[in-house]
């Protein structure tokens, strides 16, 4: 085994039944985010800032205003039922209250759980850069339909990881199911399956998953930072929209 394989190899290990395991964060909110009313920053032309996105240097999906003055980072897993429920009850709000603003930016980086959650992280990606949070949306929203499968096929499952790099994840898809469930939603089988055999993209997700996590102390998901400083009393859109506001998004 190289170096360079280490993380990717780590995160096809991590056993199913734990994978749930590191959702969650600490209970320590860090840094003091005092800020002055922010006035509202006009969106280009014919758009909202919620239709804008830019891929960052750390594969992250920025939406919104790149230069909005509070910039919130959100490490989640796509396997993580916490997350799921910050998709639920506040991903919306945050979007059409604090993004289309253009005073607050959100970027989204995955932080991977197991092999299935490397799979949805590069599903997520097949589409164009502006389809990546409403996909990620999307699986959180039919998370026990997306999961269900994988839990139920476990044997089947880790059967198809076994096979030659190229095969292993097309084939566990099928597996799953996570073809059809992304059809319905706008990425082919075909696009899916050509995703899902590019091996060398998927190691790069996860090793970015590992380094970026090791480098800012994310141990758990979903966890937040809001101008660089981690939040880790923060899990949930009620204990988030008043630090927004304390910065001055208001």
């Amino acid at each position: 085994m190289t170096a360079i394989r280490s993380p990717f190899l780590a995160a096809l290990a991590f056993p199913l039944a734990l994978a749930l395991s590191a959702c969650g964060s600490a209970t320590e909110e860090t840094g003091n985010l005092e800020g002055e009313p922010i006035a509202e920053v006009p969106a280009p032309e014919g758009q909202q800032w919620s239709d804008v996105v830019t891929v960052t240097d750390a594969d992250g999906y920025l939406l919104g205003n790149p230069d909005a003055p509070i910039k919130v980072l959100e490490f989640a897993s796509l396997t993580c039922p916490a997350c799921a429920a910050f998709a639920q009850n506040g991903a919306d709000q945050l979007k059409e209250e604090y993004v289309d603003t253009g005073r607050v930016s959100f970027e989204l980086r995955n932080q991977i759980h197991g092999p299935h959650d490397l799979m949805l992280a590069q599903l997520v990606r097949c589409g164009a850069d502006e389809t990546y949070h409403p996909l990620s949306d999307q699986v959180w929203k039919n998370l026990q339909t997306v999961l269900g499968p994988v839990f139920e096929r476990e044997e089947q499952f880790s059967q198809a990881l076994a096979l030659p790099e190229d095969q292993r994840f097309v084939a566990a898809a099928d597996v799953v199911g996570f073809y059809d469930f992304f059809a319905a939603r706008g990425i082919s089988e075909d696009q899916a399956r050509s995703c899902l055999a590019d091996f060398s993209a998927m190691t790069t997700i996860a090793e970015n998953s590992t380094r970026q996590s090791n480098e800012l102390g994310v141990t758990g998901t979903p966890t937040f930072f809001i101008n660089g400083q981690k939040q880790d009393a923060v899990n949930s859109w009620q204990a988030l929209e008043p630090l927004l506001q304390r910065a001055g998004a208001r």
